[in-house]
């Protein structure tokens, strides 16, 4: 099977980069499980100050699967697409609304370190948004830089919430942060109160809320080596990515900052079996068993977590799987090495949207 030029520039850049950035051939050990570990893994969520609703959104999201069917790329059954943990909830059954959207709800997506270095290479189909407007809801993905620090790109999601249309009713955003996108959300969301009122509700999705144990071995000469992707245009920026993923700066950061009131939060944690890490994550994978063995391969499921959110679901998915498509626009990297790529993108973000639709909308401060 040959590998086109391009991709096997990408593959190299990965490669290296996944051995130093993400700590996979760091020979540094990890700091293991301790006492310290946050709550949330010693107790269940409930107790631990966190809503547990993975009991309804498995019911939404198990009738969107089953409504869309094929029309969704890498469809999977339900039972597949979720991970059961521990003791959870029996659902209410009632019923779920799967016409157009009533609030016209759009999903905002603040992406992960380095994404505006592979995006021109990674080529996203798009497939997302179309599919969510066909059911009355939208999506837009917001610009930060690639590898500049929570703090630099805070101040950017601020300025492009900003210039979106004031809402003429109830707020329609649904601010979503994957993986570094997480934090930068939430620090947005503390030093900018004007954006809160445009806010419908706010979602980790893998986030590194928490940081991850993998970005103490990591420098940010390292990441600046995604700045050689084929297409990249990113910059260095501020120099500060790598420093806003290492755990003792998040920590350190949520404990000095209360979020806001008036703001819905919730958490969608990628926890995938085992046989679901694709081949080049699992490196990183076992190295951060080191610490726990349940991580997705970048980041601990605890520490995907918003503090006092609510849990909806844990997914079965690696963390690259959950939102970056590689094997879906590079079809022969995906059959090497980014293996269990494929996953239902499209009906989970339908599925997150129609959850948030149902609560009603939080009266903001």
């Amino acid at each position: 099977m040959r590998i086109p030029d391009s991709d096997r520039a990408w593959l190299a850049l990965t490669l290296t980069t996944a051995c130093l950035l993400l700590g996979a051939c760091a020979s540094k050990p990890l700091v293991p499980f301790s006492t310290d570990t946050p709550p949330l893994v010693l107790m269940p969520a409930t107790q631990a100050g966190i809503g547990d609703q993975r009991a309804r959104f498995r019911e939404i999201y198990c009738a969107v699967l089953a409504a869309r069917g094929s029309s969704v790329p890498d469809s999977r059954p339900c039972e597949d697409a979720l991970t059961r943990v521990g003791a959870e909830p029996a659902g209410a059954g009632r019923p779920v609304d799967l016409g157009p959207s009533r609030r016209r709800l759009v999903a905002a997506v603040v992406p992960g370190i380095g994404y505006d270095c592979f995006k021109p290479w990674l080529s996203p189909p798009g497939t997302v948004v179309t599919h969510l407007r066909q059911y009355g809801y939208d999506a837009t993905l917001i610009d930060v830089d690639a590898l500049s620090s929570s703090l630099n790109n805070a101040r950017q999601i601020r300025d492009a919430l900003m210039a979106m249309p004031a809402p003429d009713g109830p707020p329609r955003i649904v601010l979503i942060g994957y993986s570094k996108g997480a934090p930068d959300m939430l620090e947005a969301l503390v030093a900018y109160p004007e954006i809160r009122s445009r806010v419908a509700a706010v979602v980790s999705a893998a986030g590194a809320v928490g940081g991850s144990p993998l970005a103490n071995d990591a420098e940010q000469y390292q990441a600046d080596l995604l700045r050689h992707v084929p297409g990249a245009t990113c910059t260095s920026g501020d120099g500060g990515a790598v420093q806003s993923l290492r755990p003792a700066v998040r920590k350190a950061w949520l404990a000095g900052n209360l979020l806001p009131a008036g703001l819905r939060y919730y958490s969608v944690v990628t926890y995938p079996q085992p046989e679901r890490i694709s081949s080049i994550l699992k490196s990183s994978y076992d190295k951060l068993s080191r610490v726990d063995p349940r991580n997705d391969s970048q980041v601990i499921f605890y520490d995907q977590v918003i503090p006092g959110s609510t849990l909806l679901a844990y997914v079965n998915a690696d963390h690259w799987a959950l939102a970056v498509p590689v094997a879906r626009t590079h079809p022969t990297i995906g059959a090497l090495f980014v293996t269990q790529n494929a996953y239902p993108r499209e009906a989970l973000m339908e599925a997150i949207l129609r959850f948030v639709e149902e609560q009603p909308p939080e009266p903001n401060p």
